[in-house]
């Protein structure tokens, strides 16, 4: 089954349902599961927060959140969609359920009682343990699926505590670690890319390519998430999480099959081969008027921005630099994957081809695209080399219906799809890759607001340099 909406009945409660996350990106996807008609046929949504806050005026909040980040209400079944909502104030944890109960009590009046509960914690790591022991005292767990939003700890020590205390309640087949970048289209299809085209399938090693980049700026500034950011930073909130991601998409091993456990596996078998960072291969950033923010001290010393090299100690890619770079208040916006090619060894043309001749890139953001930059022969009455590009956009490939992240990976969860989310074994990596820079914090350079980060970091990318913006 690969489409929701064949699933039986099913109660979802989201916690933190009036904060940024759930108004940003879980609402709207809510919503556009029911524009593609792939919320099952009997479903309810029953928001949960500490406020007293009535049915109608949920509804009403809803409303106003799909107005502000859409998509509209008038552009889908809003009048069907509205009616399956419900909220449940008073807070949650292992001793206080607020009106839950009351209200889950009264779905399953609508539904069923073999309704399936999915949880959804749109709530900052702090609390993922004191609602996920809410949800053991409270007979809330069993059966149940829980999605937690990155970031799954804030240490290496918090991850493991925050592990144990979700397997106290839960077994991990129950559990969601959401990761939004994997449910991007472009990011599937690094998938179909690779293992569909012999083209790629046989040249995607150290072999054939010299150096990969994986850079994610953007123009954004901290917005309203002082707080959180502060606590966090560019390093915790991209580093660890999206971008290691992606190089395990790139890096993984052929699974054995397309199946869940087999992508899961090969994903974060790669991420144990993750060499430990160094400083070295690090450069932390923070853009001027950072610390002039309400809600950030004055002395704060959080990066806003960070360049890494990492280092993947497999045959097929020792010594190939995986190049990461994101950050906030940088020159443009973008989203790419880029494997840069060696040029030919030998031939007529191996001293002649440009160094950065063959690039392919994967661009994740929207829809996705794909682009192929080759070395050609400049037309014109003499033999010169030049380059040329070749896009396609995956929204052009016919019958597309592209899916918005969330979207895709809320659908999966309701399916028990677990391919394009991450275990724990894959994530204790993670932390282990990391944890020396955790635990001394490379200097933070301040950089321009606008620029491409601090002059460092363009060190970490030589000799070919950033393929955006140099």
């Amino acid at each position: 089954m690969t489409d929701s909406s064949e699933s039986g009945a099913t109660i979802f409660v989201l916690f933190g349902a009036t904060g940024d996350l759930a108004k940003r990106m879980v609402i709207p996807a809510f919503f556009q599961l029911a524009q593609h008609d792939l919320l099952p046929k009997k479903w309810l949504l029953v928001g949960n927060g500490r406020g007293d806050v009535s049915h109608e005026d949920f509804k009403q909040h809803v409303h106003d959140v799909l107005t502000e980040f859409g998509p509209k209400p008038e552009d889908g079944p809003w009048d069907e969609f509205s009616a399956n909502l419900r909220f449940a104030g008073g807070g949650f944890d292992g001793t206080n359920p607020g009106s839950l109960l009351d209200v889950l009590e009264d779905s399953k009046k609508t539904l069923g009682d073999d309704a399936q509960y999915i949880h959804y914690l749109a709530i900052p790591p702090t609390a993922f343990i004191p609602i996920t022991e809410g949800l053991g005292a409270h007979g809330l767990a069993k059966g149940s699926r829980v999605v937690y939003e990155k970031p799954f700890g804030t240490s290496p020590a918090n991850y493991a505590e925050l592990d144990e205390a979700v397997h106290k309640v839960l077994d991990e087949e129950q559990v969601f670690r959401i990761d939004h970048f994997l449910g991007k289209e472009g990011t599937q299809n690094l998938h179909a890319l690779r293992f569909g085209n012999g083209l790629f399938d046989s040249v995607w090693n150290r072999e054939h390519i010299r150096a990969v980049q994986i850079d994610v700026p953007e123009t954004l500034d901290i917005d309203d998430r002082a707080e959180f950011y502060d606590q966090t930073g560019a390093f915790l909130d991209m580093i660890v999480t999206h971008l290691f991601q992606l190089a395990a998409e790139i890096a993984m091993e052929p699974p054995l099959s397309m199946k869940a456990d087999d992508l899961q596996a090969a994903r974060e078998s790669v991420i144990a081969a993750f060499r430990p960072l160094a400083q070295e291969d690090v450069v932390f950033g923070q853009y001027d008027g950072y610390t002039e923010t309400e809600g950030i001290a004055k002395d704060s010393t959080m990066d806003t921005f960070v360049a890494a090299r990492l280092w993947i100690d497999t045959d097929r890619w020792r010594d190939v630099p995986f190049l990461l770079r994101t950050g906030k208040q940088l020159a443009t916006g973008a989203q790419q994957i880029s494997l840069i090619f060696r040029k030919p060894a030998t031939g007529p043309l191996s001293h002649d081809a440009p160094v950065a001749g063959n690039v392919l890139t994967v661009d994740v953001a929207g829809s996705g695209s794909i682009n192929l930059k080759v070395v050609v022969k400049e037309p014109g009455a003499e033999f010169a080399l030049a380059t040329a590009t070749s896009d396609l956009p995956l929204s052009g490939v016919p019958d597309a219906d592209p899916l918005p992240p969330y979207v895709k990976l809320i659908n999966d969860v309701v399916i028990g799809d677990r391919s394009l989310f991450t275990r724990p074994d894959g994530l204790a990596a993670a932390w282990a890759a990391v944890k020396p820079i955790l635990d001394d914090r490379p200097p933070v350079e301040k950089y321009a607001r606008e620029s491409w980060g601090p002059d460092a970091a363009k060190a970490i990318a030589a000799p070919d340099g950033w393929l955006l913006g140099e």
